[in-house]
């Protein structure tokens, strides 16, 4: 079918006298053609009219879409097997041209932005390679819009502590803070709603009033308005993630700040400039940051078990034996683990990124084998009790010997009760031949097979006073 241009150029050659032979030869068409168009003396298109194939299976075609889940290859079988002559192509061109199962495509927006108005941040799961095995990571990254600095690092997971410290991060990596922070509808930021009517968590929202910044969502399913971090992933993945190894998270990161470097110091075409050079523009236009930046931490409360160590994390990490028992308040800071007794007691440990069932001991906290402090003997408990009552000292050797309990609990349990045996019972013990050691504690914390004629001494006997 000719077009518009040269049925125009057809009636215009005609009109200076050109013949139908020379225009046909000059525009190689048919001098039938030539005819037609100047049949026609028009110079728009004429419209095709020509029945579809498809049209009267229309409401057949409408049914089976909705049964066959809108899939066309499934409708097209059916229509087939039900004895219509239609090819897939007829069949997917009428659905097409009629609004079935097709939504008219819309135009990518473009976006403009001022110096200093908005930042967008995003995460992605990424495979690398780390301390020689293959392992998913989490890429966090955030652009600034207008000079497209980026800045990027990994996490084995990232949750809200994990986000603050990125977030931290990436203001000083620019020494100051945008406007907002454009965010896609992550539950680690949103509390509830979405687009417009995203409510960020209270802890999110007072780490974004600390910088100067508010965190805003786009609206489900429109990706393009946070294209400008969504971009750089692809870049990522197949620059610096491809073909490179990585000794450790710190090795990784520290790679990938290097990597931030040299990529924002290398001119981008699609911008037709150099983000370092945009970016001397738009650092006048950031939010400076505040004198003094607190440190991102995660309190812990925990017991210290049985072996000296504190679990955090599936990670253990050791603290000095005489915490044994006690409760700490554990710190989790980016780099360091604090375990903090009280105010004047506190034990500093290198963070271990991730849950790797370590143990971290530092030497001060065990003495080397062999050289532990001798526990004393007498205990103090059997010192104290000997003192008050010396006739109860061969009873107390035999407590020692034969007591089912641990010893120093049987002693301390003597003690604290001021429950002792008087003379008389030491006297009748001996003279009925049982040793003191075998009488076994009873109802009232003396003998159950202490003899009747024995005397229970009261709470108010000497080892209590």
């Amino acid at each position: 079918m000719l077009s518009q241009a040269q049925r125009t150029t057809i009636l215009e050659l005609t009109a200076q006298q050109v013949s139908k032979r020379e225009i046909a030869r000059v525009l190689g068409i048919s001098r039938v053609a030539v005819r037609k168009v100047l049949r026609a003396n028009s110079t728009t298109v004429p419209e095709l009219q020509r029945p579809e194939k498809a049209e009267p299976y229309r409401q057949q075609i409408l049914e089976l879409f909705d049964t066959c889940q809108g899939n066309l290859v499934r409708v097209h079988e059916e229509l087939v097997a039900g004895g219509a002559e239609l090819s897939y192509a007829a069949l997917t061109a009428f659905c097409r041209r009629h609004g079935i199962g097709y939504a008219p495509p819309a135009p990518a927006g473009r976006y403009d932005f001022a110096p200093g108005e908005e930042s967008q941040h995003d995460t992605s799961p990424h495979e690398v390679e780390l301390a020689g095995k293959k392992r998913k990571v989490q890429t966090a990254s955030t652009v600034l819009c207008y000079s497209r600095m980026l800045f990027f690092q990994c996490y084995p997971t990232f949750r809200r502590f994990d986000c603050k410290v990125f977030l931290t991060d990436a203001l000083r990596y620019w020494g100051g803070a945008t406007t907002r922070v454009r965010i896609d509808n992550t539950h680690v930021v949103v509390l509830r709603g979405n687009g417009r009517d995203m409510v960020p968590v209270p802890e999110m929202a007072a780490f974004g009033e600390r910088f100067g910044f508010e965190f805003v969502a786009h609206a489900i399913g429109n990706a393009n308005r946070s294209g400008r971090v969504e971009r750089p992933f692809h870049f990522i993945e197949h620059n610096l993630l491809a073909g490179r190894t990585f000794s450790s998270w710190e090795d990784l990161n520290q790679r990938a700040r290097e990597w931030c470097d040299k990529v924002n110091a290398t001119y981008k075409k699609h911008i037709r400039a150099v983000p370092r050079e945009l970016f001397a523009i738009e650092r006048l236009h950031l939010k400076p940051l505040p004198a003094w930046i607190p440190e991102v931490y995660r309190l812990h409360q925990r017991l210290v078990d049985i072996e000296g160590y504190v679990a955090l994390n599936s990670n253990r990490y050791s603290v000095p034996v005489e915490w044994i028992g006690r409760r700490v308040e554990v710190r989790e800071t980016r780099d360091k683990i604090e375990i903090q007794l009280d105010a004047r007691r506190l034990v500093t440990h290198r963070r271990i990124a991730e849950a790797e069932h370590q143990r971290v001991m530092l030497a001060g906290h065990r003495p080397p084998r062999g050289q532990r402090d001798a526990r004393p003997d007498p205990h103090p408990e059997e010192k104290a009790i000997v003192a008050a009552a010396p006739e109860l000292a061969d009873y107390v050797v035999g407590l020692k010997q034969r007591s089912r309990k641990v010893v120093t609990l049987a002693l301390r349990q003597l003690l604290r009760a001021g429950a002792g045996i008087s003379t008389g019972t030491a006297a009748g013990g001996r003279a009925r031949g049982r040793p003191l050691w075998a009488l076994r504690s009873g109802p009232a914390g003396t003998d159950d097979l202490a003899p009747r004629d024995t005397r229970i001494l009261s709470a108010g006997s000497r080892i209590g006073r």
